[in-house]
């Protein structure tokens, strides 16, 4: 045999014991004996360097050092999911997805591990990248970390897609978690707070050696790619199991929402056996058809629902209540708790949301409230023990001023919060604005970051986000912690900024109620800022799902001198004010008026595709059948309810064909 053949053999030998072991929880083999195996490969590997292995099981051990890690863009994004907290909630969902779909209905339940999200690209069945959630569109590469994670497969077994991504959940288990604490308090260090943010911190170390000594786990859920081989969510999960992965059990398929709640009542008493952290249950449709016919919303899939298991809830005391400004004005009462521990953090304060929160739980300064955290995050104060209230206990006055610049509040009719009107003399304001403008959803800014924008504006460098182009590596240079590199970066990342697409950049100027979709709407429709400003509210209300709400921020915005200004001086230095010339050669206005629903399965485009030709010319995408639809595009597998609706409603059903003839494809 040769020495290619002996550590070929060798590896492969590793790589199963490695599964039997963390993925099947059945060795074959003894601790020692493993070791003397994985130091015999590695001797061999030293002494033939010219057969390294990028996915070797040597690898685990880490030793890697990553100084920066890379943002990666994400081929398939990473959405969040829609909370449900009760029954009704389940069956609301459960009506909404019977409209849009034909058929019956059936369900994968699988129980919501509470880690750190990663998406796993593989390709010929070796482990290519490993990438954080971060924002859903793109996160941080974490490859040299992940491969220290024992249940992580290098190389795939069987019949695996040639390349795909596969979602899950990095957890530490409880008895990991125990013993790394035990071992930092003999060695007089504070211990962790709880295994989530523990697993989610190891993730972004820097020295990959120092991951490999947690005990993490890596549970996977979720395929996702083309030709997966699989029709059904329950199938790609036994799929997974099958090419190695390690995909939890517990998973049931259920045929109605009944059986569903049953799964989650089980798992409500029984998730304090598991020997990792769980929130809740995750609801999928269960035929991949079916999820795609029935889409996503701009934030989440609309064939899945998180099912959250009722907040842990403890009592504290209320020291004060103070106020935050945000980048919109908006001001919200924040509650400063004594420091009390909660779901494995110290919860030291809590949104009061707005003042008729605040009356409707008659919250009073020294009360002892009871807090819980909203979805498991967010703390919130539920309720005030009344028979704890002090004699001379006085009702709080809502603030009148604004806490930073000394404004009177205003309250708009029919407004929950109280807003700043001190739109360009509040600093919150003005520092805010600025943060979202180049957070990664908007511009991007490569080297800014909340905190340098703080400093400048205090600095008086920048009074509003045009002044980030006229800024010099001089000036930010004497700045807390800029060094001559990082300097250097920042005023780059600004110059790359200016190639952000329009419709970001619209979303990143912060028009209230302008968000990512509606910035999306807007560009499309009127192609470039000079268009939209001219807009009266009338022309905005027109416009595809844009409201009197909208259309009146819109107009507002552009009625301030101030704000035309700083949008003047934006074009002057090269942003992106108006949809580039390659994305306009792509639009026509052929369907112009028209709505389409799709539905069915297409042989020459994708549905994806399909949909976006329709937007490109000018057509309306919509979800379900009404007498406002103008066309149904059917392909195979149409549900005949759609198509009898279509029929009884005399809309035209045309052809995959006949659709490609009308847009001259």
């Amino acid at each position: 045999m040769s020495k290619k053949q002996e550590i070929e053999q060798l590896r492969q030998e590793l790589r199963e014991h490695n599964y039997n072991y963390y993925v099947l929880d059945n060795p074959t083999i003894s601790d020692y004996d493993f070791d003397i195996k994985l130091k015999e490969l590695q001797a061999l590997e030293e002494a033939h360097p010219e057969f390294f292995d990028a996915n070797s099981p040597t690898l685990r051990v880490g030793g890697e050092v990553t100084k920066n890690f890379n943002t990666v863009v994400h081929e398939h994004r990473m959405y969040s999911l829609d909370n449900s907290y009760s029954l009704e909630d389940l069956k609301d969902w459960e009506t909404r997805i019977k409209k849009l779909v034909d058929g019956d209905i059936s369900y994968t339940c699988e129980l919501k591990y509470d880690g750190a999200s990663i998406s796993l690209t593989y390709e010929n069945g070796n482990l290519l990248k490993a990438v954080t959630r971060g924002d859903g569109f793109q996160g941080d590469e974490v490859t040299a970390n992940i491969k220290t994670i024992k249940s992580v497969p290098l190389q795939l077994k069987g019949d695996y897609p040639a390349k795909f991504d596969i979602r899950g959940e990095i957890v530490l288990p409880f008895k990991g978690f125990l013993k790394m604490n035990e071992e930092r308090v003999a060695n007089g260090e504070e211990p962790y707070k709880n295994p989530r943010n523990t697993a989610s911190g190891s993730l972004k170390l820097q020295d990959s050696g120092e991951v490999a000594k947690r005990p993490l786990e890596c549970l996977l859920y979720n395929l996702t790619g083309t030709n997966l081989g699989v029709e059904n969510q329950f199938e790609s999960l036994e799929k997974a199991r099958k090419m190695g992965f390690k995909v939890p059990n517990e998973a049931r398929l259920c045929k109605t929402i009944d059986e569903v709640f049953k799964f989650i009542n089980h798992w409500d008493t029984e998730r304090h056996n598991l020997p990792y952290e769980t929130d809740g249950v995750v609801v999928k449709v269960n035929s991949l058809y079916q999820q795609e016919e029935l889409g996503y919303t701009s934030k989440a899939p609309r064939w899945a629902m998180a099912y959250k298991f009722k907040a842990e809830q403890v009592s504290t005391i209320l020291k004060e209540i103070t106020y935050q400004v945000g980048r919109t004005g908006a001001i919200t009462p924040v509650a400063n708790l004594e420091p009390v521990d909660l779901a494995g953090t110290v919860v030291k304060r809590a949104s009061l949301h707005n003042a008729d929160q605040i009356e409707k739980l008659d919250i009073r300064i020294n009360d002892t409230v009871f807090v819980e955290k909203g979805g498991e995050i967010i703390p919130k104060i539920i309720a005030v023990d009344l028979t704890q209230r002090l004699q001379d206990s006085k009702p709080t006055k809502y603030a009148t001023h604004c806490p930073e610049c000394q404004t009177p509040l205003e309250r708009l009719e029919g407004e929950a919060k109280h807003f700043c009107p001190n739109y360009n003399g509040c600093e919150p304001q003005v520092i805010g604005r600025i943060q979202h403008f180049i957070s990664r959803k908007a511009m991007d800014i490569e080297g800014l970051g909340g905190e340098t924008v703080g400093l400048l504006v205090k600095e008086g460098l920048i009074t509003n986000y045009a002044d980030l182009y006229t800024l010099t590596k001089a000036q930010i240079l004497p700045l807390e912690r800029m060094a001559e590199k990082s300097a250097e970066n920042l005023i780059n990342g600004i110059e790359a900024s200016k190639q952000i697409s329009f419709e970001r950049v619209l979303f990143a100027i912060g028009i209230r109620f302008v968000g990512e979709t509606v910035a999306k709407k807007l560009a499309k429709h009127y192609k470039s800022i000079e268009a939209l400003e001219q807009a009266s509210i009338e022309d905005l209300e027109k416009v595809d799902e844009i409201g009197i709400k909208i259309a009146e921020s819109v107009v507002s915005f552009f009625a301030s001198e101030e704000n035309r200004n700083i949008i003047k001086r934006l074009k002057n230095v090269g942003v992106q004010l108006e949809i580039s010339a390659e994305k306009l050669a792509n639009q026509t206005n052929k369907l112009k008026g028209k709505s389409f629903v799709v539905s069915g399965v297409f042989t020459k485009v994708s549905r994806n595709e399909l949909k976006k030709l329709i937007e490109d010319n000018g057509g309306k995408n919509v979800s379900s059948i009404s007498s406002k639809t103008d066309f149904v595009v059917a392909g195979d597998k149409m549900g005949p309810s759609k198509k009898e609706k279509a029929e009884k409603l005399n809309i035209s059903l045309i052809t995959e064909d006949e659709f490609l003839q009308m847009v001259d494809l």
